[in-house]
């Protein structure tokens, strides 16, 4: 799914942190990744939804980071992302979970490079990955505030669903499959 916002990330941690403890209930494990403030939002968000947030770490049920994936270079490694995400949806499956539910801000991977067409790229393969593993689900978070205009507009295309709140997501009337006409997957 996407998820377009404006205003204050924080804004959107309870509509993300319920979503977030569905998943957990369900039997997912699930990954949370985010800016450092970020992250420290979602455990308190978390907590307050009743959710024994240092338990579900040791368990391994739950992640929380802001460590980017970089390269030697210091910006955002696509390929090391990708395997990362497969990897801990191995490993989940390995450890008897439903799967792997992950949820992060595209401006963490735009990073600080801000290379608009590795991020694109990077988006096309994750949409792969999705398409290709059912046991993989997630939120792809777009900060309309901070995010250029063709990284949202490219999020809105390549998603069958859109996020609306923890309880509620709908069809996107803007996704275009790969493909098609109009896509700018691999612009």
């Amino acid at each position: 799914m996407c998820f377009v916002y404006e205003g204050d990330p924080s804004r959107q941690l309870p509509a993300l942190a319920a979503m977030l403890q569905m998943k957990l209930n369900e039997g997912f494990r699930c990954m949370y990744l985010h800016n450092p403030s970020m992250v420290a939002g979602m455990r308190s968000t978390l907590t307050m939804f009743g959710i024994d947030v240092e338990r579900e770490i040791a368990q391994n049920r739950l992640i929380l980071s802001s460590d980017p994936v970089t390269s030697p270079d210091g910006s955002f490694d696509t390929d090391s992302m990708l395997r990362l995400l497969e990897n801990t949806l191995d490993q989940a499956l390995k450890d008897g979970f439903k799967g792997l539910w992950a949820t992060g801000d595209m401006m963490w991977e735009f990073g600080s490079e801000k290379n608009l067409e590795k991020l694109l790229d990077y988006e096309h393969k994750l949409e792969e990955i999705f398409q290709r593993r059912s046991e993989l689900c997630g939120i792809c978070q777009y900060h309309y505030d901070t995010l250029p205009y063709q990284i949202t507009e490219h999020g809105l295309s390549a998603h069958q669903a859109a996020f609306v709140n923890g309880t509620f997501s709908r069809v996107n009337p803007h996704f275009v499959p790969a493909g098609r006409s109009g896509n700018s997957v691999g612009v």
